[in-house]
């Protein structure tokens, strides 16, 4: 017999599958993608990827395959510090921080800057590691309904100490845009911290991928930027940008910095490579922009059932796990790799289809996926 717990666990694993939202891994077939973050197709990019395989080769800095320690022991080098340079100042910034992953460092800020006696507001559709950052924190914690501005405004008014206010530009499961000057002079006025999380635009939008918040003018009023590599970067890691007390503050004090081993070159240099491909590159904006156009007018007959999004994130709600997975399967059967988002994932009612576009997806894939939605859910 098992023991007890385990028992409990099982039984809580038999309620997701009764439930119908049971989580199983799955390897990615040959169907044509509409489901992976890589927007710009740099992750299969056989250019990039050569360059970075023998920009390695040539460092070969200390002939190590691993960082093998933290970077406060003996996983930091030249190349971390002259990369971390090339962020900053790509990012129009001071200062930049490296991390293993956007996770990680949403999870340093917000866990370790917060003080108790502050206060973090987030918007309610933030990203889970924004939730768990703030939930680790020993400050006040609030959410404010999505993009809404003055629900904000009534949060901060409530606020005490020092306040952090933590968004995305551009929301994961949704594809919409934040409204970024409307925040950012907002919070400049209350004199709270900004943090944004640049996940989805990195790479897709700015001069050579340097975000929605560059695009837009707002460096000076966005203290904290967090820009992660995993998605249409194509690699992996991210960065903090912010000033050189905040740096200093969270390499002293960030657990999931301090407490990790260093990412190895291999990381380092396809990022730095990464984003001197987009400054090579910049028709790929343009095109993925297109792509982005493009679905947009095949599905309007469907708008109703449709997040409006200008980004390369698409949702289409189907409430109910049971229907948005059948409609998936009928899609994924004609050669289309698209994934349900299920409940608890997003709350009951809003599951969805979250359709993401790529530069790599031809014109035509499009019209056909396009034209298999509509007449599916016409």
């Amino acid at each position: 017999m098992n023991p007890l717990y385990v028992d409990k666990l099982a039984q809580k694993l038999a309620q997701r599958k009764a439930e119908n939202s049971f989580r199983t891994l799955s390897v990615c077939e040959a169907e044509t993608d509409f489901c992976s973050n890589d927007y710009l197709g740099l992750a299969q990019n056989e250019a990039l990827f050569d360059a970075v395989e023998n920009k390695v080769r040539s460092l070969k800095i200390n002939n190590k395959l691993g960082a093998t320690g933290s970077r406060l022991i003996s996983g930091n080098h030249d190349y971390f510090l002259q990369l971390e340079t090339f962020l900053a100042k790509i990012h129009q910034s001071t200062d930049a921080l490296l991390f293993n992953s956007g996770y990680s460092a949403n999870l340093a800020v917000l866990s370790t800057l917060p003080q108790k006696g502050d206060t973090i507001i987030y918007d309610e559709l933030s990203h889970a590691c924004i939730k768990d950052g703030a939930r680790l924190s020993f400050a006040d914690r609030f959410t404010f309904k999505h993009n809404d501005i003055e629900d904000l405004e009534r949060k901060i008014s409530k606020a005490t100490g020092n306040i952090y206010v933590a968004i995305e530009s551009v929301y994961s499961m949704d594809g919409d845009f934040a409204p970024l000057t409307a925040i950012a002079q907002l919070c400049h006025q209350h004199g709270a911290c900004l943090v944004v999380d640049e996940a989805h635009s990195t790479g897709v939008w700015g001069v050579s991928g340097n975000g929605l918040v560059c695009n837009l003018g707002l460096e000076t009023l966005v203290p904290i930027r967090i820009h992660t590599y995993g998605k249409a970067m194509g690699c992996h890691g991210a960065c903090v940008i912010s000033g050189p007390v905040i740096k200093q503050y969270l390499i002293n004090f960030a657990r999931s910095f301090i407490y990790t081993t260093a990412m190895p070159l291999h990381n380092l240099v396809a990022i730095a490579l990464a984003y001197q491909f987009l400054q090579e590159n910049p028709d790929l904006q343009s095109c993925i922009t297109h792509k982005i156009a493009l679905f947009k007018a095949l599905t309007k007959s469907i708008a109703d059932k449709k997040v409006d999004s200008s980004s390369a994130i698409q949702a289409i709600i189907i409430p109910g796990n049971s229907a948005v997975k059948a409609i998936a399967n009928k899609i994924k059967s004609q050669g289309f790799d698209v994934r349900p988002i299920l409940s608890p994932t997003v709350k009951a009612g809003a599951e969805r289809l979250r359709i993401c576009l790529h530069t790599y997806n031809t014109d035509q894939e499009i019209h056909n996926l396009a034209n298999l939605l509509v007449t599916s859910l016409a």
